[in-house]
Order: C-alpha cells, then structure tokens, then sequence
C-alpha cells in the first residue's frame, strides 16, 4: 500500500511540475535562445521599416543600437518581472501568481506576432520587455511554488525540474529556429510568438491543481487546505511527520508578516544565507558559462564542422544540458547538495583551465579542437549536474517561509543585473583577452568551490527548522538570540489555533 501511495504521489507531483515547467522557467530559457536565429531578419525589418518612415536608410550604428535595445530590454523586463514576484506570491499565492505570470507572455506574443504586419520594430522591443517581465516572474514562481510542494525525500528532484525545463526551453528555442522549422524570413513573426502556446497550456492546466501547502498552512493558516492539497498532492498515506514539519516552521515564523528584501539584507538571522545565495546567484552568470557557448561555435567550426551545421550542434549541447540536469535530479538526493556544488565547481575550474591552454594552441595541432570540444561538453555537463540543478532547491531550503519569497527576488535582482551588466562588457572582455578571459571564470570557481566545502552547510534530507540551526551558528557565533522567548510563547497560540 505504501508503494502505491508513493507512486500516486510522484504521479501527481510529476503532473504539476510538468505544468509549472510548461509556462514556468521553459519560458525563461525560450527567450535566450529563440532571439539568435532570426536576428538578421530582424535587423533588416528594422532597415526596411526605417526607410519606408523616414525616406532615408538608417546608419549601421542606429540598427545596431536598435538591436541591442531588442537583445537587452529582455533583461529590464526579467529585473521587472523578479521585483513584483515577492509581492505576487505572498499577496495572492503561488499559484494565482503563476497564472498571472502568463499574461505578459501572452501580450509579447501578440506583439512581436503583429509587428511585420503594423511595420512597427517598436512593438518587438516592447514584446521582448513584456517576455521578460513573464521569464523574471516565472522562473522564480516556479521555484518557490514546485520546492514547496514536494515532501522532504522529493524536494531536491522536484526543484530541479526548474533547471530541466530552462534547458528545454533553450533546446525548443534552437529547434524552432532552425531553416527547416521557423527560422525563415517569411516566418520569424511567427516564432517570436512561440511564447504563446506553453502559456495558454498553462493557462488551461494549472487551475486544477492545488496551492502550495506551506503557503496555505503558514501564510494562509488554513489547515484544511493544506490538508486536501497534501492529499491531492502526495495521496492517501500518512504524512503527519512532514505536518508537523510545517507546523514547527510556522511557529518559528510566529505569525511574522512575510518580510522584504530591506529585511532581508538587514537581519543578521539570516546573514549567511544571504551570503551564500549572493554568491551562488552571482555564480550563475560569472562562471563563465555564456563564454564557452560563446567560443563553441569557433570550436566547433576549428574541429571540422561547417558552420551551416552549427545549429546542429547547439542542439547537441542544448540536449546534454537537459539530460544533465535529470541526473542531477537523481543524485542529488543520494550525493547531497554540497557535495554535487563543490566538486562540480573543481570539474569546471579545471576544464577552464585545460579549455584556455587548448584554444591558445588551436592551430598548433590537429587534435587540439577535439579536446576543446570535449572540454566544452565537460563544462556544461559539470554546470548542469552542478550550479544549474542545485540552486534550485538550495533557495527553497535555506530559508523560512517568512524569508523566502524575498529572497526570490533577490535572487532574481542579481541574476538579472549581472545578465545586462554582462551582456555589454562581455564583447570587451573577448576583445581584450581573447581565450584567456577564462582565468577570471576559473578564479571564481575554484573560490566557491572552497567556499562551499568549508562553508556551506548540507541541507539534504533536513528541515527547514534544521538548516537554520545550522546557520544559526555561522550568524550568532556562539551569541544567544534575543528572540528565543517571543518564538516559543507565540508557537502555544499557533498550535492551539492549529
């Protein structure tokens, strides 16, 4: 009977996840990748567009500009989208916000959609900040909403399904792209209002499924939701010990107001873990990992592969991320989340460091490109299996659920200021350095690689109550907390409401 009650309940939550991922984080990771394919259609409508206004034909600098309006107006969308997450998801629940998330997307769409036809490149750059505004709300709604579903033995598999569909959203957006699909001239409107279809599934879908039951017990303090979303969720078996877990987390909380990223940066309770998500944030954007698929195509094209192939093999890199970030779902619960963290940032690191030797000798010899592709193929499988797949959970873990939804946006905020930020020093940094700019990335690896063996506490198969402890002697030092008396008198008023 126990085999079936678990089975029903991976079945369930395998339902939701798929649904959470469709509208969710796999928008996130359309929109990076769809945007190459048609871009030199796009900058010739802009060209075009121009001409037919004004009479005169733009100078090269104003499509430039106009395009890298179109690249980056992505990433304020995606900061605007991240900043109204905290709020969305305390104010109307994780799962009214998710619905909500859809709308934007379905604006973008309707936008870049219709843009040839009403002759306005305005209406591209506008649905590009409203399909951002979708990926910065969605991914980190789907984070918080799929980690808080899941029990205990479940919660790091279920997050990191986050990361398994940006993957697929990158691998949809090379697909679609491609000559033989949408990557046409005649047919680019189209495939820039792909965006569409996982939003309408979503829209039609996630209504039957519940809401989180941590934000319906803690913040909502409606046991019997919780309970019928628990049973929805995870079936008919008895699940009293992961109750409780959320009762103890909500007396823990003592009724607090869900906090905001001010709070969140001021409170020395949770200090560390605000170091630890800065860093591991930062990490995602500064690891290096847009430069190696900068340099994979030059790679690729040194190893004797044509260049008109070359989209091909994206699709090849874009599948090992998927298939990496599924094992990560499945060692994570045997290996731990700090074990996966630190020995993947060691992998990298040292596959930087051999891919700055082996671009450096690249005409030198034959066989060099074939070790820079398969020190490419390492670095990707080592960012999926680790980063990639393990902050996923590690948000939801680290924090209460009084902090957590801040912490989201924080999240968000640094992810996305790094990504413009990035987005324009980037060709900079390859102009000046050349191959050797991976130093720089093979630094930081290495550093969080000791960061998060000597620092970083393991979460696995703990409580949230637990993982604090834990933190707790990092932020205190041995000092008492003030607030140990007001936290246990106010947990006697929860359990007697309760």
């Amino acid at each position: 009977m126990h085999g079936i009650a678990h089975a029903k309940m991976s079945y369930n939550l395998l339902l939701l996840v798929v649904v959470l991922g469709i509208g969710g984080a796999s928008q996130y990771g359309l929109q990076i990748s769809i945007i190459n394919s048609p871009a030199e259609y796009i900058k010739s409508f802009i060209h075009e567009t121009w001409l037919q206004r004004y009479g005169s034909s733009p100078s090269e600098e104003v499509i430039t500009l106009m395009w890298s309006f179109v690249v980056s107006i992505y990433s304020i969308g995606g900061l605007l989208g991240s900043l109204s997450a905290g709020y969305l998801s305390v104010r109307f629940g994780r799962k009214k916000a998710m619905l909500f998330s859809n709308i934007p997307a379905l604006l973008s769409a309707a936008l870049m959609g219709l843009s040839q036809l009403c002759g306005s490149f305005e209406m591209i750059i506008a649905g590009r900040l409203f399909s951002g505004v979708c990926g910065g709300l969605g991914l980190n709604i789907h984070l918080m909403y799929a980690g808080e579903c899941a029990p205990r033995k479940l919660r790091g598999l279920t997050a990191i399904t986050a990361s398994t569909a940006i993957a697929v959203g990158k691998f949809a957006g090379f697909a679609l792209g491609l000559r033989e699909v949408l990557g046409v001239d005649d047919l680019w409107p189209v495939l820039m209002a792909t965006n569409a279809i996982p939003a309408l599934l979503q829209l039609l879908t996630l209504p039957f499924f519940p809401d989180s039951p941590r934000y319906l017990l803690i913040d909502k303090k409606d046991k019997e939701a919780c309970l019928k979303a628990v049973k929805q969720l995870w079936g008919d078996g008895d699940h009293k010990a992961e109750i409780d877990d959320m009762v103890a987390e909500q007396e823990a909380i003592c009724g607090e107001e869900a906090k905001s990223v001010c709070d969140l940066i001021r409170d020395r309770s949770v200090r560390w873990q605000l170091i630890t998500l800065f860093l591991v944030s930062s990490c995602m954007q500064l690891i290096g990992a847009n430069m190696v698929y900068f340099y994979a195509y030059n790679v690729f094209i040194k190893a004797g592969i044509p260049p008109d192939q070359t989209h091909y093999v994206s699709l090849g890199v874009g599948i090992t991320e998927i298939l990496t970030t599924v094992l990560c779902g499945f060692l994570i619960e045997r290996a731990g989340r700090k074990t996966l963290l630190w020995r993947s940032y060691t992998v990298m690191a040292l596959a930087l460091g051999l891919l700055t030797a082996t671009l450096s000798l690249q005409d030198s010899f034959s066989w060099v490109p074939y070790c820079s592709v398969a020190l490419i193929f390492i670095f990707i499988m080592c960012f999926g299996v680790g980063p990639a797949g393990v902050l996923c959970p590690l948000l939801t873990e680290i924090f209460i659920q009084s902090y957590r939804p801040a912490a989201y946006v924080f999240n968000g905020i640094v992810g996305w200021i790094l990504l413009f930020i990035l987005g324009f020093v980037f060709p900079f940094i390859v102009e000046g350095l050349g191959s050797f700019c991976f130093i720089i990335f093979l630094t930081y690896c290495l550093c969080m690689a000791i960061f998060v063996f000597l620092v970083l506490p393991e979460t696995k198969g703990k409580t949230m109550l637990q993982v604090m402890e834990e933190f707790n002697h990092l932020n205190y030092r041995g000092k008492k907390r003030q607030t140990a008396l007001p936290q246990r008198k106010c947990s006697v008023m929860v359990v007697t409401r309760l």
